[in-house]
């Protein structure tokens, strides 16, 4: 268990760099578009830190596969469910979404569908290349069955 947690650690220190370039990244794109004219200090340093805890579970999460007495799909919930929550307050406590049934309903519809075009991406990867390995495998038998 302590290996999992330093290696989540590990993989959290790796990503949160990536909050607050992607924070200053979305600033310029709406500062650009003229969506935002200027922000307080207490917002940028609410983004930056909010930013920098989400890369930071978001790359530490995916440790959980990595726990192979845990199934694949409670392992897919659980890493959906802490994403969600934490994708969610991040956007709720920096006012990107509003407070509200209905944004909060459409948020979460967006996710869910986001995650599982992911999730079947990855799937799909992953079932040509297993495919493709195997294929490999039959070959090398029939090889070493002629010898």
């Amino acid at each position: 268990m302590k290996k999992i947690v330093l290696e989540f650690f590990r993989r959290g220190l790796l990503a949160c760099g990536f909050g607050p370039i992607i924070l200053a990244v979305l600033y310029l794109i709406l500062q650009h578009r003229g969506d935002m004219e200027t922000l307080t200090v207490n917002q940028v340093c609410l983004g930056i830190f909010s930013l920098t805890a989400l890369a930071f579970i978001a790359g530490g999460m995916n440790v959980i596969y990595q726990i192979e007495r845990l199934p694949l799909m409670v392992a897919i919930l659980i890493h959906g469910g802490v994403l969600y929550i934490s994708y969610l307050g991040t956007y709720l406590i920096n006012n990107w979404l509003e407070w509200g049934t209905t944004p909060i309903l459409v948020f979460s519809c967006i996710f869910v569908f986001g995650y599982l075009v992911i999730w079947a991406i990855i799937y799909s990867i992953i079932k040509q290349n297993t495919a493709k390995l195997n294929e490999k495998l039959k070959q090398k038998q029939q090889n070493a069955e002629n010898k």
